[in-house]
């Protein structure tokens, strides 16, 4: 078949050298002037900094795992690092999760946070049910001292919304709980350690997180053509034309209200939903500072209060790899969320590294390179809404013949592991298309 696949970040590419291994001829079609998507990186001169804030190269699925690894060069490409987060609650490190590093708060906060956590957790060995708004969930969950230590700072930081807003479901598989008998131990001072399956992660030595995808265009056997902007999408009998050239099938990865005026055939209800969807968007600040020691052994650091400045997570970026910045150098990702409010300039950017010199981070005398990126589209907004209205679109798009999937194709609070994985179940779906011969709707676990 002649595929064509929108987008060119980590899950179009992905897709694309996977379909053309069946022998498929496959265009990608890519609006900017490379591949890569959230994925990509950049230079300052030896400074090497990922655009959207700090990714890694992890999987609890082994299959994706080891496909990410091919593609950065195998063990001898990477750098494995053994996880070390923390949270900046005040003037203390923390470990996260906060649940499992509770033992290091203050004596007043462990009896607030143990408290709270106690009566919340009898409350729902009785049977009271899960809200369905994620600012009443975390006190459900964690109680009220939880909450008001760290839960509920730092998701108003990251999220700008009243928590109430926003809806629970998207949660529960991506904040698994804590036993309470590892918070009871941490509580009283024996360390426990809170998600264990991410305790190793690797990332490319040189290039930055980019250089996953440019292994996986290097040889993909596809097409792909950067600076692009697809303009029309229609289907004609049981083939497509995209921008005016026939496709026997077309798959989307581009963000839903970005790629909604292309498609002809969607109807009006369904377009109303995708116009209602909204992105928060990330501005990360990529510094460089000179250092007369090395930076502490931290992967990364979240940053909860507001006298921290509006960065809500920090990224140790040369701890990832030494290849990140030149040599008696380290390197910082500083993340910074909005919701399309914030224009970024020189004032700013002195700042956000005051803040971060005062809460500990770096020394804001030893910077020597700061500049910024925009995401427009980097999280989800999950309104109370959303799970309805996305629901409605992807169904449409599961039964039209047309393919959508990304983590704004379809919507899906997927890392990039989740995207490749995403995109090995399309790639079995079109084999079982193009074997059978006979249409089906997509249905993805």
């Amino acid at each position: 078949m002649k595929i064509a696949i929108l987008g060119g970040g980590i899950s179009g590419v992905a897709l694309a050298r996977m379909l053309a291994a069946d022998g498929h001829r496959v265009v990608v079609i890519e609006k900017a002037e490379r591949a890569g998507g959230l994925c990509k990186s950049r230079n300052y001169g030896e400074f090497t900094f990922d655009e959207a804030g700090g990714h890694i190269v992890f999987s609890k699925d082994k299959r994706v795992l080891d496909w990410q690894l091919a593609r950065c060069g195998g063990e001898a490409g990477t750098v494995r690092t053994v996880r070390n987060t923390k949270i900046r609650w005040h003037d203390r490190w923390v470990p996260y999760p906060f649940e499992n590093g509770v033992g290091h708060l203050t004596k007043d906060a462990i009896v607030d946070c143990m408290a709270g956590y106690v009566e919340a957790y009898a409350s729902r060995r009785a049977g009271a049910p899960c809200p369905p708004n994620f600012g009443d969930w975390i006190r459900w969950r964690m109680g009220d001292g939880f909450a008001r230590h760290f839960m509920v700072p730092y998701n108003e930081k990251i999220w700008k919304c009243d928590l109430r807003t926003m809806a629970s479901d998207w949660v529960a598989g991506r904040v698994p709980e804590a036993p309470i008998e590892d918070i009871v131990k941490s509580a009283i001072g024996i360390e426990t350690e809170g998600y264990s399956h991410q305790s190793v992660f690797w990332f490319p030595k040189h290039g930055g997180f980019e250089a996953m995808v440019r292994g996986t265009v290097e040889g993909g056997g596809f097409d792909l053509h950067c600076g692009v902007a697809v303009t029309s999408v229609e289907k004609h009998g049981s083939s497509y034309r995209v921008n005016g050239e026939s496709f026997d099938l077309v798959v989307n990865t581009v963000p839903l209200p970005q790629i909604e005026p292309a498609i002809a055939e969607i109807p009006a209800d369904v377009r109303a939903d995708i116009r209602a969807l909204r992105p928060i968007s990330l501005v990360n600040l990529m510094i460089g500072v000179k250092l007369d020691e090395p930076l502490p052994p931290i992967s990364w650091a979240y940053l909860p209060f507001p006298e921290q400045g509006p960065t809500n997570r920090v990224t140790w970026f040369s701890n990832y790899s030494p290849y990140n910045a030149p040599a008696g150098h380290g390197s910082f990702l500083a993340e910074v969320t909005h919701r399309g409010e914030l224009r970024p300039d020189a004032a700013w950017m002195r700042g956000v590294v005051a803040a971060l010199g005062r809460a500990g981070i770096l020394d804001p005398d030893r910077v020597v390179l700061s500049e910024w990126c925009n995401n427009e589209y980097a999280y989800i907004h999950q309104d109370l809404e959303f799970a309805s209205r996305i629901g409605r679109v992807r169904r449409w798009f599961d039964a039209s013949g047309y393919l959508t999937f990304g983590r704004f194709g379809r919507y899906e609070y997927h890392n990039s592991d989740q995207c490749v994985a995403r995109a090995m179940e399309v790639h079995a779906h079109i084999r079982r298309v193009a074997a059978s011969g006979t249409p089906e709707s997509l249905v993805l676990r």
